[in-house]
């Protein structure tokens, strides 16, 4: 494989929502430590991260979301970072990631993105004329060494990972709530398939390993088959 080993890991409520709400100030991250019945158990989820790979792929938009922009300074750790963003991150966002990550790797389509104007060390930029996932996941590990990778995007993200059969492996802890809402962020999002002829775009799952943890948390790994 020319392509680094991906697992989507992902915390998801029972009906598939990634998020609590429709807009960008409602976030499982902020929000599942406020609701009794939920909180209790969510500090599995940030624990079995703690055991994921030492890559790990975001967008820019989930790092705007949590904060990056205008937070304080964090301490290193050894996990690398590549981060698709065109326009979510700032100078102050990207010099954050810096701080944060052994690598940082921004794969954009924005010859004048905000990072251009940063001068750190371990900072990469795969510049693309035309976005492609898979041209990125190659330079990934020709360039930078990346065997393994995490993929912990939003859902649109998630689905052209999906769609273009580069997922490996799914990684989803299920916390203990319902929250709803056709607008809110899936697992998988995307555009919908509009014939039978696109069934070969599914991921067929092979189950692995299912694991009930406390306060009514779950854990389900899987193999994509294809």
């Amino acid at each position: 494989m020319d392509r680094p080993i991906t697992t989507l890991f992902m915390l998801m409520s029972v009906d598939g929502k990634i998020s609590t709400g429709a807009t960008d100030e409602l976030d499982v991250d902020k929000d599942l430590p406020k609701i009794a019945g939920v909180s209790e158990g969510l500090h599995q989820y940030y624990e079995i991260e703690q055991t994921t790979d030492l890559w790990t792929l975001n967008s820019g938009r989930v790092q705007a979301k949590i904060g990056v922009n205008t937070k304080e300074m964090p301490n290193k750790t050894p996990v690398s970072f590549a981060v698709i963003d065109n326009d979510h991150l700032n100078e102050h966002g990207i010099k954050y990631l810096c701080a944060l990550s052994k690598k940082l790797v921004l794969i954009t389509t924005n010859a004048k993105h905000p990072a251009f104007n940063v001068e750190e060390t371990d900072l990469h930029i795969i510049l693309q004329e035309v976005s492609s996932l898979e041209d990125a996941l190659i330079k990934l590990r020709s360039g930078y060494g990346c065997e393994r990778i995490t993929i912990q995007t939003g859902g649109t993200l998630n689905s052209l990972f999906l769609r273009k059969k580069l997922l490996d492996h799914v990684d989803i802890v299920v916390a203990p709530v319902l929250i709803g809402g056709k607008d809110t962020s899936t697992l998988i999002d995307g555009r919908s398939l509009l014939s039978e002829s696109e069934l070969s775009k599914l991921g067929v799952l092979k189950l692995r390993e299912c694991v009930v943890l406390e306060n009514s948390y779950l854990r389900l790994r899987y193999d994509v088959i294809h």
